[in-house]
């Protein structure tokens, strides 16, 4: 039984998705307390629970404890079951957060699977729909699984009723190296807007054209959504390589004004484009766990982030992989597993 302490390292929600997924990988079952002990409201919230429940139906998991507001739980692997699920968070919470709990244990199982997940698509701190479209799922489709997703309905935040399909069709994962992200193709600013005033939209737009000033104005563009899938905003700046596609978010809150919003988010751009590195800041943590599984591969990325060394500490414990990180000469950070 591995205990672990969930205010330890990054201190949310990522610990125990990794426990899980990691649990269901490698058949160590697992006991976390103090769940999300470094947020302003610790415990489970329901976005946690739907991705517990998820581990739980796909593994045939038993899991005491899963109750929202809990801090502590047990979780007892089982064996990986490939099928068609769904799952609803019930509210905002995000849909990519609950796939990454599952998608490895079905990459690496033994025939199909369809996974139906609704609740939030483009919502603070989690991934939007467009970066697990085009940035994370090509990245893992290169190790030999066959990987599709599909964006049925926007959810955003507070009111959430997205609706994602996955379709995964596994395979053994071959190690891949992922050390340049090659020339640059195309750059493109998107803000949608759906039920809110559209001026929100050009004054993002019109703040993240001054940071990002090379990028021509084309690139730059509202998106109006029917107004019954709002209300809601979403910034996505897209930058396409030769190798990888990166992608920046920003979600409209009430109280943040818009050209706050986009400057951050394109600020982060910015950021990436000045560097060699092939993966993001949100793709570096998410690459972690199919490199382990796959028992070799590199990738450089960006500076290493809190949720890239509990992933990896976690990665560890479980499995006794780890990572070497090294700089390299042009400021970027190479993660090879060791």
């Amino acid at each position: 039984m591995i205990i672990i302490d969930g205010s330890e390292g990054e201190g949310g929600g990522q610990v125990l998705r990794y426990s899980a997924a990691l649990s269901l990988l490698t058949g160590e079952p697992f006991t976390i307390s103090n769940i999300r002990g470094e947020r302003a409201k610790p415990g489970l919230m329901r976005q946690h629970v739907t991705s517990l429940e998820a581990a739980c139906a796909i593994g045939g998991a038993e899991c005491s404890g899963l109750t929202v507001g809990a801090s502590e739980l047990t979780f007892r692997p089982g064996r990986v079951i490939p099928g068609e699920y769904h799952f609803a968070v019930g509210t905002a919470g995000s849909t990519g957060l609950v796939l990454q709990t599952v998608l490895v244990p079905l990459m690496l199982a033994d025939a199909p699977s369809r996974l139906v997940i609704e609740g939030g698509t483009h919502a603070m701190a989690a991934p939007p729909f467009e970066f697990l479209q085009k940035t994370l799922l090509p990245v893992l489709q290169r190790m030999g699984p066959k990987l599709s997703i599909t964006l049925e309905r926007h959810g955003f935040y507070p009111r959430g009723g997205g609706r994602i399909v996955v379709d995964i069709d596994p395979a053994p994962l071959r190690p891949i190296e992922c050390v340049t992200r090659g020339a640059f193709k195309v750059g493109k600013v998107e803000a949608l807007v759906a039920g809110i005033p559209f001026d929100i939209a050009d004054r993002e737009l019109k703040a993240a054209r001054k940071v990002l000033a090379d990028w021509p104005d084309e690139a730059f563009a509202p998106v109006q959504l029917p107004a019954e899938n709002g209300p809601g905003n979403a910034l996505l700046m897209v930058a396409e390589f030769e190798h990888v596609t990166e992608i920046m978010s920003g979600f409209g809150k009430l109280g943040v004004p818009a050209e706050r919003l986009a400057k951050t988010a394109a600020k982060r751009m910015a950021g990436y484009l000045a560097s060699q590195a092939f993966a993001g800041p949100y793709l570096q943590d998410q690459l972690l766990l199919p490199f382990a599984m796959a028992g070799r591969g590199a990738f450089t990325t960006v500076k290493l982030s809190a949720h890239t060394r509990t992933a990896v500490d976690l990665i560890e414990r479980f499995s006794g992989r780890g990572f070497r990180f090294a700089e390299t000469a042009d400021g970027a950070h190479l993660a090879e597993v060791r």
